[in-house]
């Protein structure tokens, strides 16, 4: 699935309670999440990695919802950026 395609389907699921919320109400569920995440890296992985995976996930799936509120295609904005490696030196890998 490309980020695009999980994109929309993030938007068909939740788009229009998130649209309700707002913006500002969304990304502090997106905040809360990469809270998450942090707890997520810091524990010890005795579940396989499970709940860092659904953490990852859910932070990309709010980052998704925030990028549609504003109208942004995330992989184009992605793409955009990084295309030409690091968008500073423009190295592949990176060599700031």
């Amino acid at each position: 699935m490309k980020i695009s395609e999980f994109q929309r389907l993030i938007e068909a699921i939740y788009l229009e309670r998130d649209r309700a919320r707002g913006r500002d109400g969304t990304f502090v569920w997106f905040v809360e999440e990469v809270g998450e995440l942090a707890r997520a890296l810091a524990r010890p992985r005795d579940d396989g990695g499970r709940n860092l995976r659904e953490e990852l996930a859910d932070v990309l799936a709010w980052l998704s919802t925030l990028a549609s509120i504003q109208g942004v295609d995330l992989e184009q904005a992605a793409v955009e950026k990084y295309r030409g490696g690091c968008p500073k030196c423009r190295s592949i890998p990176c060599a700031c």
